[in-house]
């Protein structure tokens, strides 16, 4: 699934693609393209400009000349893309954006091969959709409040890996990131939030901005076709990854041959020797 790197280096190919195009014309073409609270079909957004293009951790949404804004969820498999000439149509187009500026013009495709995805046509209240209120700030988030997210990692008693995962806590973060934030803090990711000092948790904070901000830089994490950018190209952060996916590889840091364990109905990978199950 798309996390924050993710959705962030398609919001920026977003943003300097389409932002001051119009939409000429919108068509949710699968059943479950639109989100079943979506306040209106897609064609109600036609005439609409791309004023800007937004993102809460793995939600994003653009921003029309318009009180409603139109909201993404990327879910397993959704992609963003801009069609080419010279590059082959996507084959699971769920919704379309016919866009135009001046004299150009451009098409705008939701992919999603899964189907977990969703567009939505939706309210704000405080510069938020409907479907992302509920979602915290990410560390990206210039309303992020690191030591008020410490607080709520610390009156919780859950598994730390359990934690970095709520993104009623802190947003953005997915397995991927979880087990390579939890791998440079040398923490175990079923260590409870209750046996981790403050002190810890605000070094965890700071890895999952460290490591998420190379991702970012790298344009994300891709392991197949299913996450690419809005110009069809993958992410090269997989190359920088210590823990996940990395079963029985050593430790970068140790050698020790790197576990996957499965908890919660997640994997998570792990050095034992770094990352021992200790206070």
């Amino acid at each position: 699934m798309p996390e924050l790197p993710e959705v962030e280096t398609v919001r920026r190919g977003l943003e300097k693609l389409i932002k001051g195009y119009t939409i000429t014309a919108a068509h949710d073409l699968h059943p479950r393209a639109l989100k079943p609270e979506s306040i209106a079909p897609l064609k109600t957004i036609s005439g609409a400009k791309f004023v800007d293009i937004k993102r809460r951790g793995k939600f994003l949404w653009f921003v029309l000349d318009r009180p409603q804004v139109l909201v993404a969820h990327l879910g397993m498999s959704g992609q963003f893309l801009i069609h080419q000439k010279d590059r082959p149509e996507a084959k699971h187009v769920r919704a379309k954006f016919e866009l135009a500026k001046n004299l150009r013009r451009r098409e705008l495709v939701f992919n999603d091969q899964r189907t977990f995805g969703w567009v939505s046509v939706e309210e704000v209240s405080n510069g938020i959709p409907t479907s992302a209120q509920h979602i915290a700030t990410d560390p990206f988030d210039p309303q992020f409040d690191r030591s008020e997210t410490i607080n709520k990692f610390a009156k919780r008693n859950i598994r730390i890996k359990a934690a970095l995962l709520n993104q009623e806590i802190m947003s953005g973060v997915g397995n991927i990131y979880a087990d390579e934030t939890l791998w440079r803090a040398k923490v175990h990711p079923e260590i409870s939030t209750a046996d981790l000092s403050k002190k810890k948790i605000a070094s965890i904070i700071d890895y999952a901005t460290e490591v998420m901000q190379e991702a970012i830089e790298k344009g994300g994490t891709s392991f197949d076709d299913l996450y690419i950018d809005v110009n069809g190209e993958s992410g090269f952060f997989e190359q920088s990854l210590a823990a996940y996916g990395r079963t029985d590889e050593p430790c970068p840091r140790c050698g020790t041959p790197i576990r996957r364990i499965t908890f919660g109905a997640r994997s998570s990978h792990f050095c034992p020797r770094c990352q021992r199950k200790i206070n």
